[in-house]
């Protein structure tokens, strides 16, 4: 009995993809600012990367090859095109997600406000910023993942990395006070 090449195909490309669903929304989520939207997100990446799983190269990275695609499918979506860079978390999802945090109240209020603080602030760096960041710091890529995700050099992946940090510093200044 022979075994089709799709079917070995499909199993291939399940056991790749499937650990990485968890990253990809979490990216999916930031980008978007939008769980709906993150989801659609993420479903069609998994659609388009399956359909094109031929033109994937065996033995080379297939995270940054999907995240490519949920990027791409990103930017030419809807959201990825107005591309809003101020649009709040919803508070009520926010806290659907939260932890059981240990500690008193105090120290359980100024943990929230930091991390919505961090947030919004990142929320608002423009997306080829917000992108590389986190990839980076989220997602934990090395710079050459992160290059491949984006098709971009990595020295453009290190000065975005740069520049996102330093408007991320600015914008926390200024929502602190700190001129």
């Amino acid at each position: 009995m022979e075994v089709s090449k799709d079917r070995v195909d499909a199993a291939t490309f399940e056991e790749l993809a499937m650990p990485l669903f968890d990253q990809l929304y979490n990216f999916a989520h930031w980008l978007t600012q939008n769980r709906d939207e993150a989801e659609d997100l993420v479903q069609e990446t998994y659609v388009k990367a399956l359909k094109g799983f031929s033109s994937f190269q065996p033995g080379t990275n297939f995270r940054a090859w999907i995240y490519r695609i949920l990027r791409n499918t990103f930017l030419t979506s809807r959201t990825g095109l107005r591309a809003t860079m101020t649009v709040p978390l919803d508070a009520e999802e926010d806290d659907a997600t939260m932890p059981v945090a240990s500690g008193n109240p105090e120290t359980i209020f100024l943990g929230r406000a930091s991390q919505e603080l961090v947030q919004g602030a990142i929320a608002e760096l423009p997306v080829h910023y917000r992108e590389v960041l986190l990839l980076c710091e989220l997602e934990e890529m090395s710079y050459q993942e992160i290059a491949e995700a984006l098709a971009v050099p990595i020295g453009t992946v290190m000065s975005r990395l740069s520049r996102a940090r330093g408007a991320l510093r600015d914008i926390l200044r200024q929502k602190l006070g700190g001129g």
